[in-house]
């Protein structure tokens, strides 16, 4: 048995407390079972009439569909059958999920990007397995299970607390005559050939309330086992299936590669033509430039000094924006210092007065793949800042959340600014480029710009595990 210990020093000593951490623990376990009883109570006791009710339904509606199948109506109420076994089912895991049993994820009934055309969207439920098996849960396995767990439920709690109560009400049934003991039974079969020494009435008394005790005592067991067995058949029958959960993971994944591709492609493009724009047509005056004071330098020396005293600064300016392209690769702070070092230097160094905002720790690194591309995302949203916002100040926040549905971490980032709004995702522009980029990441952007501001513009990256 393992032991805890707490020591509290005084000056007058040293006190000690022990307690066994495992006999602590069950009666934390054991307490949070009662807790649970109302709820599986409230499960389990509507579990029958549900059930029933369920059962009446579908049984009318699906068999008068199968006998009138050969004038065609049949097939119609065979599908009323099938969606009404939907909705039952649906039922059944709400239920569950209010008497506190982790959440089972339902059947996608229809593919998003699945052509919903009328014969499909009218008889797709008999090519769909989910149909079935939410009409077998109901017209067969449901009511037979809600019948034996609402029984012994019943019959649990009836035995435990008419037991404890049984001193009480006994006294109100006339007992003439009576000559069957229960307590007079129990103590002859267990010292056979002894007289009992006690008043059966009274022994009775004792025997139902220790019986009630018992009983009361084991409900919580039984209510939450039970409980459980519902939920394991309806995470058998009315769940996804795990190769539903594959094939979509698999064309989630397919459909990010082809996103982040496409916005490679279109980070690449926007490259090329940053450098044609810019540091390439300064290249060329630099060259005819130099070229210039070459031919000046002998007959025009002022002259050739001022074409080479320009070349300098266009030399100059072409260094600042190849640099500033560079960034948008791999900046050396990235990859020395991290992330939070990286986008706090994008604040520092933007045109607009910036507040740069986290509580990650400044040594925090993630995947370099993370990494480079919260750093563009930041630096694209800071440039669309600048650009057209028409803001006096812009706050950017880097934030980590935890999901606690699906316990995903998540990397939240976050740039908020007082211009005047109207920014909107559209085909060809900047965001739609983030866009694209975060669905490579399986990420979302958040755009909230009303008209007139202010605009906060969120990226949502999920990170590894």
């Amino acid at each position: 048995m393992s032991i805890e210990s707490h020591t509290d020093s005084t000056t007058s000593g040293t006190l000690t407390l022990v307690q066994p951490v495992n006999q602590r623990s069950m009666g934390r376990g054991y307490g949070q079972l009662w807790r649970g009883v109302p709820r599986d109570l409230g499960f389990l006791i509507l579990a029958m009439p549900i059930a029933v009710a369920g059962l009446g339904i579908l049984n009318g509606v699906f068999w008068s569909g199968v006998s009138t199948l050969v004038i065609w109506v049949g097939l119609f109420l065979v599908l009323a059958a099938l969606y009404v076994a939907r909705a039952f089912g649906t039922v059944e895991l709400v239920r569950l999920r209010w008497s506190g049993r982790p959440e089972i994820t339902a059947p996608v009934w229809r593919e998003k990007d699945q052509p919903a055309g009328f014969w499909r969207a009218t008889f797709g439920p008999y090519a769909n397995g989910h149909y079935w098996l939410y009409l077998l849960h109901g017209l067969v396995i449901n009511p037979i299970v809600s019948i034996f767990s609402w029984t012994v439920t019943i019959a649990w709690l009836a035995t435990g607390l008419g037991g404890i109560s049984y001193w009480f009400w006994s006294r109100f049934i006339d007992s003439g005559g009576q000559e069957f003991f229960l307590s007079r039974t129990v103590f002859g079969a267990i010292f056979p050939g002894v007289r009992h020494p006690f008043d059966p009435v009274i022994g009775d008394a004792v025997l139902q309330f220790v019986l009630g005790l018992i009983f009361l005592a084991s409900l919580p067991f039984i209510t939450r086992g039970l409980t459980l067995l519902h939920a394991g058949i309806a995470r058998g029958l009315l769940g996804a299936w795990r190769s539903e959960a594959l094939q979509r993971e698999v064309a989630d994944l397919s459909a990010s590669r082809g996103a982040a591709i496409q916005a490679e492609d279109q980070s690449l493009r926007r490259l090329e033509r940053d450098i044609h724009d810019g540091p390439q047509q300064r290249l060329v005056r630099l060259q005819m430039d130099i070229s210039s004071a070459g031919r000046k330098i002998e007959s025009d020396p002022d002259a050739a000094r001022r074409l080479l005293a320009e070349a300098s600064a266009q030399a100059g300016d072409a260094l600042e924006e190849l640099r500033a392209l560079s960034r948008g690769f791999a900046p050396p702070i990235l990859q020395d210092r991290g992330l939070i070092a990286g986008v706090e230097s994008l604040a520092a160094r933007s045109t607009i007065p910036a507040t740069f905002d986290s509580a990650i720790p400044a040594d925090t690194r993630f995947t370099p793949e993370i990494e480079r591309s919260a750093y563009f995302i930041v630096a694209e949203l800071l440039t669309n800042v600048a650009k057209h916002s028409n803001a006096r100040a812009v706050r950017v926040s880097v934030v980590l959340r935890d999901d606690p549905l699906t316990g995903a971490e998540w990397l939240d980032l976050w740039v908020s600014d007082n211009g005047t709004g109207g920014a909107v995702v559209e085909a060809g522009h900047g965001l739609s480029g983030l866009v694209e980029r975060l669905h490579g990441l399986r990420g979302t952007l958040s755009v909230d710009s009303p008209a007139g501001g202010p605009t906060q513009i969120s990226a949502h990256i999920p990170l590894p595990r």
